[in-house]
């Protein structure tokens, strides 16, 4: 089994980057925070589209949303996150009125990129984590504009972190040969996706419910393997 170092790095990366937003938040007036989030919210749709495209088999991708936003409601993820994330706020005495969200968009900001998907498969099978080594240093920069935003929650998102990134490096350690470059490919373009759904949610353009499409990821498996 291979411990996943570049999970535990990154981590450390966010914790510093967070903990540096926190103080710029502090001194920071609205308007400011206004225009880095406006900022986050365009470059993350922006991202996503990067990773959705080029575009492989739309059938599969599209039943692979469907079928997975359908299973994401049915276990009611998105309201299990949020009261798991509120209860942690509450055990905290944490009087932050954007924790929830900072905790929740942080997590998928950081988490289902194709940074994420393909560093945390190259180290477990490679042990290379100079991918995810990379992607530390950008989360970094990037929790501290998070921070400077959504306040604390943006470090605790670095558990479901631990518990997702860490994990697939794990996974992939024993089921190396698996995870051909045709299934990372259409686990990107999933995640892309669901990258244009934070964005707009940061944009505020309309609420998309990302966390129930979660499930996408486990069915575009599922899928490639029963079609492709």
């Amino acid at each position: 089994m291979t411990i996943p170092i570049g999970t535990i790095i990154n981590i450390g990366a966010v914790i510093l980057g967070g903990s540096i937003g926190l103080v710029v938040k502090q001194n920071l007036p609205e308007r400011y925070k206004l225009i880095i989030f406006q900022g986050i919210g365009l470059f993350t749709i922006l991202l996503g589209i990067s990773m959705a495209t080029p575009l492989p088999n739309p059938l599969l991708v599209v039943f692979a949303i469907l079928i997975g936003g359908t299973i994401g409601v049915a276990l009611k993820l998105e309201r299990r996150m949020e009261t798991l994330s509120t209860d942690i706020g509450k055990n905290l005495k944490l009087k932050d009125s954007k924790f929830n969200e900072g905790l929740v968009t942080a997590f998928l900001i950081y988490c289902i990129g194709s940074m994420t998907i393909l560093g945390s498969i190259n180290e477990g099978i490679n042990g290379d984590n100079s991918l995810l080594l990379t992607k530390s240093v950008m989360d970094g920069f990037t929790s501290i504009a998070l921070a400077s935003t959504f306040g604390v929650g943006v470090l605790f998102s670095t558990i479901p972190m631990l518990i997702f990134q860490g994990g697939l490096t794990i996974l992939a350690s024993f089921l190396g040969a698996f995870f051909t470059e045709s299934l990372i490919q259409y686990l990107s373009c999933i995640g892309g996706i669901l990258i244009i759904g934070v964005g707009i949610n940061l944009l505020e353009l309309k609420k998309i419910s990302v966390l129930n499409l979660l499930p996408s990821l486990i069915i575009i498996i599922v899928l490639y393997l029963l079609f492709s």
